[in-house]
């Protein structure tokens, strides 16, 4: 079984690249956005609980998304492997993680960093929102927030794994198929 976090900031390519991974080693894709989508849309418990955080703006607590994220691991324990993206965000979450893969007997085994230098995501985000109907994708100080956000806040899990040998920075420049290439090249190297 294969286990990976795609890692990145936001506008990286994270859910492009994923999807393509997803094809190529047959894995399971875990968005936190689809998990707390689907319990939300199906009234599940957890969902009603998250909505109470977000209707008011607010995180929502790390025991309801790893609850979510349980809940989708055990109903696809015949998967390949996982796709973690969007999670962790945080140390906390990471840790939570490594327990509940272990207690499954398992283990993540990469964390995937996508590289992309800001000027780039601001572009990327910028154009995006020509078409994804979000507001905030148009607004470049919000962007350059959310970079500051990412850096300050998520980035911390890299150096996390880096110390256990698990993380790798992945040039995100270029054409979708170069930077895929690069992620297979990289996981084809620690899983063989």
């Amino acid at each position: 079984m294969l286990n990976l976090i795609l890692f990145g900031p936001p506008g990286s390519g994270k859910g492009t690249q994923a999807a393509k991974l997803v094809d190529k080693y047959k894995l399971l894709h875990i968005s936190t956005g689809d998990l707390f989508r689907y319990e939300i849309g199906h009234k599940t418990e957890l969902g009603m609980k998250a909505q109470q955080y977000i209707s008011k703006g607010e995180l929502v607590p790390d025991e309801i998304t790893i609850g979510m994220l349980k809940n989708k691991v055990e109903a696809n324990l015949d998967a390949n492997g996982f796709i973690f993206d969007g999670f962790p965000r945080t140390i906390a979450q990471a840790k939570a993680l490594e327990d509940y893969l272990h207690s499954r007997s398992l283990e993540v085994d990469a964390l995937l960093a996508l590289h992309v230098h800001d000027e780039e995501i601001v572009k990327r985000i910028l154009k995006r929102g020509e078409t994804s109907g979000r507001p905030d994708d148009l607004d470049e100080s919000i962007i350059r927030n959310r970079i500051e956000v990412y850096k300050s806040e998520t980035s911390p899990i890299y150096d996390y794994f880096d110390k256990k040998g698990k993380a790798y920075k992945v040039d995100g420049i270029g054409t979708i198929d170069e930077i895929f290439d690069r992620l297979c090249k990289q996981i084809d190297s620690i899983h063989i």
